[in-house]
């Protein structure tokens, strides 16, 4: 398994915090990996669709570059 440092304002930290003390999670590591597998799920779609979009543009302006 990857391990993954991760910074989080002060807010944040508490307000995991709080899930974790409410047991709601085992630990915070539990609800950082739920957190992230909820977005990823919600989100992937629109993740790459935004990605290869940036990526259509990019190389649409290299290829009005090289001309």
């Amino acid at each position: 398994m990857k391990a993954i440092k991760v910074e989080l304002p002060e807010k944040l930290a508490q307000e995991l915090e709080a899930f974790v003390k409410e047991g709601w999670f085992r630990d915070e590591v539990a609800a950082i990996r739920y957190a992230l597998a909820q977005f990823l799920n919600r989100y992937r779609l629109q993740l790459t669709e935004h990605f290869q979009r940036e990526d259509i543009a990019w190389a649409l302006k290299w290829k009005e570059a090289k001309k």
